[in-house]
């Protein structure tokens, strides 16, 4: 990358800091930047974005890494951070998606990376934290667990002590807090069974499940529990957090809906007859919970009380998790293809085939798509320049 690119570069993160609203509700202010810096978009995971989408898109550019691709893409400050089953970590330029430096981690990475105060954390199949410098790919600090690490980090401020704090959930059964600077793990906190998704936080409690069935309710600055919420089966997925409350599909076939205060659940939605395993993590706005499933289809439920509102169908499992923007639903599929449906009805606006199956979840920011798919390959769509 040129050293004119780097300074102007550095200019705009300066400009941001400046404006960027100093609350230390850490899932608010990523929310209200354009930016997509984290799976799900912001720390409280779910899933939507003040970007608005043309109807109509079209194909800007490909970029091709070294294997299959199941890291979901984040974006910030105009550059595309993603893993792939190469070992590597790419950065790539939203506007020409040429790549600007990549990394080795020597394993697969499938989880996708968290962007937090120029830095990028990201772990990969051997079982390794990675703390990179996300102007320069230059490695910071990297901490070994003791298991694989599929789920992407997530990220809470800690004002008190005038630090972040980096989450991560392993397969090793633990959960793990990193100090953000040193990479040292404040605390772990432990399961009884793997950890596949990403945390959500709003800041002051964390919330992810596993295979052990459980919604895990803790404390962030210490790791204490604070509870838990027995989900009936394997969680593959990420929860949502919105107002109190918590939203996740899990391998019984079911969209759960719980209260983080009582602790129990509110309202269950089941995927009907088709009797098909959630492995997407749902996108939640002030109306609807929109989620992929196993049977093909994208299933939109009532917020309130759980009820179906429409189904979209596609040729093939859905497992990446939709992106809500505004009135709009971006959707991938392993039939290959990338869906626009209108929210409203789920009718289609657009679609794309790419043809091979997409696993990972898509990205949006500055009116562009990014997702990746098992050929390899990244893919940007956005207005015809």
């Amino acid at each position: 990358m040129g050293k004119i690119n780097l300074l102007i570069l550095w200019i705009i993160i300066v400009i941001q800091a400046c404006t960027t609203d100093k609350s230390h509700d850490n899932s608010v202010t990523m929310e209200r930047s354009s930016d997509w810096p984290i799976f799900r978009g912001n720390s409280r995971l779910t899933g939507i974005t003040e970007e608005r989408l043309p109807d109509k898109l079209k194909l800007l550019w490909t970029f091709k890494t070294g294997d299959e691709i199941k890291s979901s893409p984040v974006i910030a400050l105009g550059q595309v951070y993603i893993g792939s089953g190469d070992n590597r970590i790419y950065d790539i330029d939203l506007v020409t998606g040429s790549k600007i430096w990549e990394f080795d981690t020597g394993d697969d990475v499938e989880a996708a990376p968290l962007f937090v105060d120029t830095t990028i954390y990201v772990g990969n199949l051997d079982g390794v934290m990675f703390a990179l410098d996300a102007l320069t790919g230059s490695l910071k600090w990297k901490y070994a667990t003791e298991g694989q690490i599929y789920g992407s980090a997530n990220w809470a401020s800690i004002p008190t002590l005038k630090k972040n704090y980096i989450l991560s959930g392993n397969y090793d059964t633990q959960m793990y807090c990193f100090d953000s600077q040193t990479g040292i793990p404040v605390w772990t906190f432990e399961t009884d069974n793997y950890i596949n998704g990403a945390p959500a936080t709003d800041g002051k409690i964390a919330i992810f499940g596993g295979c052990d069935a459980r919604l895990h309710i803790v404390n962030v600055l210490d790791g204490i529990k604070v509870g838990e919420i027995n989900a009936g089966s394997y969680i593959a997925g990420s929860a949502a957090m919105d107002k109190g409350r918590a939203y996740l599909g899990h391998y019984g076939e079911k969209l759960l809906c719980m209260d983080l205060v009582e602790k129990k659940i509110i309202w269950e939605y089941s995927s009907g007859e088709s009797g098909a395993a959630f492995f997407s993590s749902p996108a939640v706005n002030d109306n609807i919970v929109l989620i992929g499933c196993r049977d093909k289809q994208v299933h939109c439920v009532n917020k309130k009380d759980g009820t179906g509102l429409w189904q979209f169908r596609t040729r093939d499992d859905v497992d990446a998790s939709p992106v809500i923007c505004d009135k709009k639903a971006v959707i991938a599929s392993m039939d290959g293809r990338i869906y626009l449906l209108n929210i409203t009805d789920g009718s289609l606006l657009w679609s794309y085939e790419i043809g091979e199956a997409i696993s990972a979840s898509p990205a949006v920011s500055a009116k562009k798509i990014v997702v990746a798919a098992e050929d390899g390959k990244v893919y940007c769509f956005g207005e015809s320049l």
